[in-house]
Protein backbone atom coordinates (compact mmCIF):
# COMPACT_ATOMS: atom_id res chain seq x y z
CA UNK A 1 0.00 0.00 0.00
CA UNK A 2 1.85 3.14 -0.90
CA UNK A 3 -0.64 5.75 -0.35
CA UNK A 4 -4.01 5.33 2.12
CA UNK A 5 -5.71 7.65 -0.48
CA UNK A 6 -8.95 6.37 -1.56
CA UNK A 7 -7.72 3.11 0.43
CA UNK A 8 -10.49 2.15 3.26
CA UNK A 9 -8.53 1.80 6.60
CA UNK A 10 -10.79 0.51 9.54
CA UNK A 11 -9.27 1.91 13.34
CA UNK A 12 -10.32 0.26 16.62
CA UNK A 13 -9.96 2.37 19.49
CA UNK A 14 -10.54 5.76 17.62
CA UNK A 15 -12.42 7.79 19.75
CA UNK A 16 -9.29 9.37 21.70
CA UNK A 17 -5.54 9.27 21.69
CA UNK A 18 -3.60 7.54 19.47
CA UNK A 19 -6.17 6.25 17.37
CA UNK A 20 -8.03 9.56 16.97
CA UNK A 21 -4.80 10.98 15.32
CA UNK A 22 -4.46 8.02 13.49
CA UNK A 23 -8.07 8.56 11.74
CA UNK A 24 -7.21 12.28 11.37
CA UNK A 25 -4.12 11.67 9.38
CA UNK A 26 -5.82 9.07 7.73
CA UNK A 27 -8.51 11.14 6.62
CA UNK A 28 -5.98 14.02 5.83
CA UNK A 29 -4.19 11.96 3.25
CA UNK A 30 -7.60 10.97 1.57
CA UNK A 31 -8.83 7.62 3.27
CA UNK A 32 -11.93 6.38 4.01
CA UNK A 33 -11.92 5.60 7.66
CA UNK A 34 -14.21 3.67 9.49
CA UNK A 35 -13.57 4.45 13.02
CA UNK A 36 -14.30 1.59 16.20
CA UNK A 37 -14.68 2.15 19.49
CA UNK A 38 -17.12 1.93 22.72
CA UNK A 39 -17.78 5.53 23.38
CA UNK A 40 -20.80 6.57 21.13
CA UNK A 41 -20.68 10.44 21.94
CA UNK A 42 -16.89 10.85 21.23
CA UNK A 43 -17.32 8.75 17.90
CA UNK A 44 -19.93 10.15 16.62
CA UNK A 45 -18.48 13.24 17.06
CA UNK A 46 -15.09 12.58 15.77
CA UNK A 47 -16.89 10.80 12.40
CA UNK A 48 -18.36 14.54 11.77
CA UNK A 49 -15.68 16.42 12.19
CA UNK A 50 -13.72 13.90 9.22
CA UNK A 51 -16.73 14.95 6.97
CA UNK A 52 -18.34 11.98 4.38
CA UNK A 53 -15.37 9.64 3.87
CA UNK A 54 -15.51 8.92 7.57
CA UNK A 55 -18.18 6.24 9.12
CA UNK A 56 -18.21 5.65 13.08
CA UNK A 57 -19.50 2.05 14.37
CA UNK A 58 -19.62 1.66 17.87
CA UNK A 59 -17.80 -1.48 18.67
CA UNK A 60 -16.75 -3.68 22.03
CA UNK A 61 -14.02 -5.38 20.44
CA UNK A 62 -14.49 -8.04 23.00
CA UNK A 63 -17.51 -9.26 21.15
CA UNK A 64 -17.24 -10.65 17.82
CA UNK A 65 -20.86 -9.91 16.83
CA UNK A 66 -19.46 -5.97 16.89
CA UNK A 67 -16.39 -6.94 15.49
CA UNK A 68 -18.90 -9.27 12.63
CA UNK A 69 -20.98 -6.00 12.30
CA UNK A 70 -17.96 -3.53 11.89
CA UNK A 71 -16.35 -5.08 8.78
CA UNK A 72 -20.02 -5.14 7.40
CA UNK A 73 -20.80 -1.59 7.82
CA UNK A 74 -17.22 -0.95 6.93
CA UNK A 75 -17.90 -2.77 3.24
CA UNK A 76 -21.92 -1.77 3.06
CA UNK A 77 -20.48 2.15 3.38
CA UNK A 78 -16.92 2.20 0.91
CA UNK A 79 -17.55 -1.24 -0.88
CA UNK A 80 -13.91 -2.79 0.63
CA UNK A 81 -11.54 -3.45 2.96
CA UNK A 82 -8.03 -2.12 2.59
CA UNK A 83 -6.20 -1.74 6.23
CA UNK A 84 -7.08 -2.81 9.59
CA UNK A 85 -5.18 -0.64 12.69
CA UNK A 86 -6.07 -2.69 16.06
CA UNK A 87 -5.75 0.33 18.23
CA UNK A 88 -8.10 -0.28 20.92
CA UNK A 89 -6.31 -1.00 24.41
CA UNK A 90 -7.16 -2.07 27.81
CA UNK A 91 -4.80 -1.95 31.31
CA UNK A 92 -5.43 -2.29 34.68
CA UNK A 93 -2.36 -1.29 36.54
CA UNK A 94 -0.85 -2.81 40.29
CA UNK A 95 0.69 -6.41 41.17
CA UNK A 96 -0.87 -9.58 40.03
CA UNK A 97 -1.67 -10.43 43.87
CA UNK A 98 -3.67 -6.48 43.90
CA UNK A 99 -5.15 -6.82 40.66
CA UNK A 100 -9.02 -8.14 40.16
CA UNK A 101 -9.11 -11.22 37.93
CA UNK A 102 -12.00 -9.82 36.19
CA UNK A 103 -10.06 -7.02 35.06
CA UNK A 104 -6.68 -9.40 34.28
CA UNK A 105 -8.93 -11.04 31.42
CA UNK A 106 -10.34 -7.90 30.48
CA UNK A 107 -6.85 -6.92 29.47
CA UNK A 108 -6.21 -10.32 28.15
CA UNK A 109 -9.85 -9.79 25.94
CA UNK A 110 -9.21 -6.36 24.64
CA UNK A 111 -5.25 -6.56 23.90
CA UNK A 112 -5.35 -9.97 22.61
CA UNK A 113 -8.18 -12.03 21.44
CA UNK A 114 -9.70 -9.08 20.31
CA UNK A 115 -7.16 -8.40 17.41
CA UNK A 116 -5.95 -12.36 17.04
CA UNK A 117 -10.23 -12.03 16.11
CA UNK A 118 -10.33 -9.24 13.42
CA UNK A 119 -7.06 -10.44 11.83
CA UNK A 120 -9.00 -13.48 10.81
CA UNK A 121 -11.93 -12.32 10.01
CA UNK A 122 -10.54 -9.57 8.10
CA UNK A 123 -8.34 -11.78 5.58
CA UNK A 124 -11.25 -12.61 3.58
CA UNK A 125 -11.65 -8.81 3.13
CA UNK A 126 -8.01 -7.87 2.42
CA UNK A 127 -7.78 -10.62 -0.18
CA UNK A 128 -11.40 -9.72 -2.22
CA UNK A 129 -9.44 -6.51 -2.55
CA UNK A 130 -6.69 -8.10 -4.07
CA UNK A 131 -3.79 -6.96 -0.74
CA UNK A 132 -3.74 -4.56 2.11
CA UNK A 133 -2.15 -4.38 5.46
CA UNK A 134 -2.98 -4.93 9.42
CA UNK A 135 -0.91 -3.29 11.86
CA UNK A 136 -1.39 -4.21 15.58
CA UNK A 137 -0.02 -1.15 17.83
CA UNK A 138 1.80 -3.49 20.64
CA UNK A 139 4.05 -1.82 23.01
CA UNK A 140 8.05 -1.77 24.31
CA UNK A 141 6.43 -3.87 27.39
CA UNK A 142 5.68 -6.41 24.85
CA UNK A 143 9.88 -6.66 24.25
CA UNK A 144 10.75 -6.51 28.22
CA UNK A 145 8.69 -7.56 31.00
CA UNK A 146 7.09 -4.91 33.57
CA UNK A 147 6.27 -5.81 36.77
CA UNK A 148 3.21 -4.20 37.82
CA UNK A 149 1.86 -4.64 34.42
CA UNK A 150 2.24 -8.20 34.06
CA UNK A 151 -0.89 -9.12 32.23
CA UNK A 152 -0.53 -6.09 29.81
CA UNK A 153 2.88 -6.90 29.18
CA UNK A 154 1.74 -10.16 28.30
CA UNK A 155 -0.71 -9.67 26.06
CA UNK A 156 1.48 -7.20 24.19
CA UNK A 157 4.32 -9.92 23.96
CA UNK A 158 1.29 -12.21 22.91
CA UNK A 159 0.28 -9.60 19.75
CA UNK A 160 3.63 -9.36 18.74
CA UNK A 161 4.57 -13.04 18.50
CA UNK A 162 1.19 -13.46 16.73
CA UNK A 163 2.30 -10.76 14.50
CA UNK A 164 5.51 -11.72 13.51
CA UNK A 165 3.81 -15.28 13.08
CA UNK A 166 1.40 -14.22 10.76
CA UNK A 167 3.33 -11.99 8.65
CA UNK A 168 5.38 -15.19 7.85
CA UNK A 169 2.51 -17.38 6.98
CA UNK A 170 1.24 -14.25 4.51
CA UNK A 171 4.49 -13.26 2.88
CA UNK A 172 4.20 -12.84 -1.09
CA UNK A 173 0.44 -12.54 -0.67
CA UNK A 174 0.24 -8.94 -1.16
CA UNK A 175 -0.92 -8.34 2.59
CA UNK A 176 1.33 -7.30 5.44
CA UNK A 177 1.47 -7.68 8.93
CA UNK A 178 3.09 -4.94 10.99
CA UNK A 179 4.12 -3.68 14.58
CA UNK A 180 4.18 -0.36 16.32
CA UNK A 181 5.97 -0.68 19.70
CA UNK A 182 5.95 2.64 21.57
CA UNK A 183 7.02 3.55 24.92
CA UNK A 184 4.98 5.57 26.99
CA UNK A 185 2.64 8.19 25.64
CA UNK A 186 1.10 11.21 26.04
CA UNK A 187 -2.51 10.42 26.17
CA UNK A 188 -5.27 9.66 28.58
CA UNK A 189 -4.24 6.03 28.52
CA UNK A 190 -1.24 7.07 30.89
CA UNK A 191 -1.94 10.69 32.05
CA UNK A 192 -5.11 9.53 33.75
CA UNK A 193 -4.08 6.96 35.86
CA UNK A 194 -0.35 8.88 36.27
CA UNK A 195 0.21 7.81 39.72
CA UNK A 196 -0.79 4.13 39.26
CA UNK A 197 2.00 4.01 36.23
CA UNK A 198 4.91 2.36 37.19
CA UNK A 199 8.36 4.64 37.43
CA UNK A 200 10.09 2.87 34.82
CA UNK A 201 8.12 3.95 32.16
CA UNK A 202 8.91 7.59 32.62
CA UNK A 203 12.37 7.08 32.37
CA UNK A 204 11.70 6.51 28.27
CA UNK A 205 11.02 9.43 25.85
CA UNK A 206 7.67 10.04 25.86
CA UNK A 207 5.65 10.16 22.48
CA UNK A 208 2.97 12.35 21.36
CA UNK A 209 -0.13 10.50 20.05
CA UNK A 210 0.78 11.82 16.23
CA UNK A 211 3.89 10.10 16.53
CA UNK A 212 2.43 6.96 17.08
CA UNK A 213 -0.03 7.81 14.08
CA UNK A 214 2.48 8.70 11.88
CA UNK A 215 4.20 5.63 12.96
CA UNK A 216 1.23 3.30 11.97
CA UNK A 217 0.43 5.15 8.78
CA UNK A 218 4.14 4.66 7.75
CA UNK A 219 3.44 0.80 8.36
CA UNK A 220 -0.09 0.46 6.58
CA UNK A 221 2.24 2.21 3.26
CA UNK A 222 5.29 -0.02 3.42
CA UNK A 223 4.46 -3.16 5.41
CA UNK A 224 7.49 -3.06 8.09
CA UNK A 225 7.51 -5.64 10.18
CA UNK A 226 7.94 -3.34 13.36
CA UNK A 227 7.98 0.22 14.21
CA UNK A 228 9.65 0.89 17.94
CA UNK A 229 9.86 4.67 19.56
CA UNK A 230 11.96 5.78 20.36
CA UNK A 231 15.08 3.64 18.53
CA UNK A 232 16.94 3.73 21.59
CA UNK A 233 14.34 2.74 24.19
CA UNK A 234 13.84 -0.38 22.00
CA UNK A 235 17.50 -1.01 22.34
CA UNK A 236 17.37 -0.85 25.49
CA UNK A 237 14.54 -3.29 26.01
CA UNK A 238 16.12 -5.71 23.62
CA UNK A 239 19.07 -5.53 26.33
CA UNK A 240 17.08 -5.78 29.24
CA UNK A 241 15.42 -8.97 27.52
CA UNK A 242 18.01 -10.90 26.62
CA UNK A 243 20.17 -10.18 29.57
CA UNK A 244 17.90 -9.80 32.91
CA UNK A 245 20.87 -9.18 35.46
CA UNK A 246 21.56 -6.33 33.37
CA UNK A 247 17.66 -4.85 33.86
CA UNK A 248 18.34 -6.01 37.72
CA UNK A 249 21.42 -3.63 37.69
CA UNK A 250 20.03 -0.91 35.84
CA UNK A 251 16.53 -1.50 37.56
CA UNK A 252 17.11 1.10 40.39
CA UNK A 253 18.77 3.77 38.09
CA UNK A 254 15.58 3.56 35.49
CA UNK A 255 13.32 4.15 38.47
CA UNK A 256 14.78 7.06 40.30
CA UNK A 257 15.03 8.52 36.79
CA UNK A 258 11.38 7.98 36.14
CA UNK A 259 10.14 8.96 39.32
CA UNK A 260 11.66 12.23 38.53
CA UNK A 261 9.98 13.20 35.29
CA UNK A 262 6.66 11.53 36.71
CA UNK A 263 6.60 14.24 39.71
CA UNK A 264 7.20 16.95 36.93
CA UNK A 265 3.88 16.22 35.00
CA UNK A 266 1.89 15.24 38.46
CA UNK A 267 3.18 18.52 39.11
CA UNK A 268 2.54 20.89 35.67
CA UNK A 269 -0.92 18.93 36.06
CA UNK A 270 -1.94 20.25 39.80
CA UNK A 271 -0.89 23.41 38.06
Amino acid sequence: METVKGKTIIITGASAGVGEATAKLCAAEGANVVIAARSKKELMALAKSLGKNALAVVTDVAKTQDCTALLNAAVEKFGQIDGLVNNAGFNSRGAVEAVALEAMEQIIEVNLKAPIRLCKMVLPHLRASGGGAIVNVASLAGRVPLDHEATYSASKFGLRGFSFAMAEELYGTGISVSVVSPGPIDTGFIMSDIEGVPDMVFSQPMSSADDVARAIIASLKDGKRERVMNVMSGILANLAYFAPSLRTALKPRLEAKGRKVKAKYIAARNG
